[in-house]
């Protein structure tokens, strides 16, 4: 039996199902020559075996009821999680729009070319971004425009520009825009000093400009640049972009928890024992995923990455999250992906029928979450009383490491500073009775030098 997987269902050239709990990608008849020229190219061998590409076997349609009359059945590598373009950090936007012109610059030696460059085409595994459509790449049909232009500008170059000039939480406009940002909105937010810049000059604003007089559409837009572009020409278009990619930067600085471990109230022992006793659990439950809900930087998340563990590093803080996939990618750390998340307003399910995009709760649950200092902030910063919390973080995971901070602590304090305490179950009693409904008691443990305690729960 198989179950169709609704995120590419609008690609007429295949689509991705389920087939005894595999993914599989159905190639119709339609893209026969495409795939054959990709596959004798030598383009396949050469950008799997860099990591670039994902990498596929070949099944038997004649093996799969239902995908008979299909002209190949792909059985492609499994991504161990799927995240999606308005959860990365700006790195990670970066480099997924690099290996994606990356991509398009080599499918040309091999007279290929991709015919679509959608954020969405992009995941990550083992630390780095890799492309996963194989159905993308085309044979190259000489002189014609490369018709993933704007999507190209619309999902990577507007969003990066708009983090790097405005602030990093317009990255959150892909959420609201699953098709990219419309180039006339960020020529028109991004300040006048970016028209200085020859790339961003050409690919947004002159871009923008051209869509205006032309028409909204992808073709009226390309073709209006040219009717025809020599390889020449479109290989200069692709380097053009990529050095304009290159030149946008962002420092994660000014925002709220980007230097949260530096202003805490942990003394070094405080700290260095919450260490051993998340460590100590971690070893006791042998996750096979681990989830670190308000990650911050990823400290404690990587007590489970180092260790191999796939671990996700959620946070809402853009300058957290991005200072935590620079990490990870220096070091080296392939366990660890790091992502945008506001627990408040968590991913939801998106797109058509409200089913092209998992929501947060949908890619769960984890075997292990980690709410470290975090509860807090939900309960008494945005007044989510401790049993709706309990119920949500069930939802989450079948075991919990989660921190309990008493109103005594400063960090408590500083929340209560400006507001009145209209938190009376905001005690260890009340807060273990509300997880009491959807936990058991694990393990109970105080923080040395500290006021806190460290719960390790399992849900019911």
């Amino acid at each position: 039996m198989t179950t169709s997987v609704s995120g590419s269902f609008r690609d007429p050239s295949g689509h991705l199902f389920l087939h005894e709990g595999r993914i599989h990608r159905r190639v119709n008849p339609v893209y026969r020559c495409h795939y054959e020229a990709m596959m004798a190219s030598g383009f396949y061998e050469a950008v799997v075996g860099d990591g670039s590409l994902i990498r596929h076997e070949e099944v038997e349609p004649a093996a799969i009821p239902g995908h008979e009359d299909a002209y190949r059945i792909l059985r492609p590598e499994v991504i161990p999680f799927v995240s999606y373009p308005y959860e990365w950090s700006f790195s990670q936007l970066k480099d997924a729009a690099l290996l994606t012109l990356s991509l398009q610059r080599r499918a040309l030696e091999f007279d290929l070319s991709l015919k679509d460059a959608s954020a969405y085409n992009v995941q990550f595994r083992e630390g780095r971004p890799v492309f996963i459509d194989t159905l993308s790449f085309e044979r190259y049909p000489e002189g014609r425009p490369w018709v993933a232009y704007r999507q190209f500008c619309m999902h990577f170059l507007a969003p990066l520009a708009l983090i790097s000039y405005r602030h990093p939480g317009l990255g959150k406009l892909l959420r609201a825009s699953l098709e990219g940002i419309p180039l006339d909105l960020a020529s028109r937010v991004l300040p006048l000093r970016t028209r200085l810049r020859p790339g961003l000059l050409t690919h947004i604003h002159l871009h923008a400009r051209s869509q205006r007089v032309h028409g909204k559409s992808a073709a009226s837009a390309d073709v209006a640049r040219t009717s025809r572009v020599s390889r020449i020409g479109l290989q200069g278009i692709v380097e053009s972009l990529e050095m304009a990619v290159r030149k946008i930067g962002w420092e994660p600085v000014g925002t709220e928890w980007g230097d949260y471990y530096e202003d805490t109230n942990y003394s070094s022992e405080a700290e260095a024992h919450k260490q051993e006793l998340v460590s100590g659990w971690i070893d006791q439950l042998c996750p096979t995923t681990v989830w670190d809900l308000g990650a911050n930087t990823g400290r404690f998340g990587r007590i489970a990455s180092q260790r191999g563990i796939f671990t996700v590093a959620w946070d809402a803080d853009p300058a957290a999250v991005e200072k935590c996939y620079r990490d990870a990618r220096a070091a080296g750390d392939g366990a660890m992906l790091p992502l945008i998340v506001d627990l408040m307003n968590p991913t939801p399910p998106l797109g058509w029928a409200g089913s092209e995009r998992m929501s947060l709760s949908e890619r769960g649950p984890a075997h292990v979450a980690l709410a470290l200092a975090l509860v807090h902030h939900l309960a008494i910063g945005n007044n989510v009383p401790l049993d709706r919390i309990a119920e949500y973080l069930g939802s989450l995971c079948r075991f919990l490491i989660v921190e309990f901070v008493p109103k005594t602590d400063s960090q408590v304090a500083r929340l209560l500073r400006t507001r009145e305490d209209v938190f009376p179950d905001y005690t260890v009693t009340g807060f273990e009775a509300a997880f009491a409904s959807r936990f058991t008691v694990r393990d109970r443990l105080p923080i040395r030098d500290s006021e806190r305690l460290l719960f390790c729960l399992e849900r019911r």
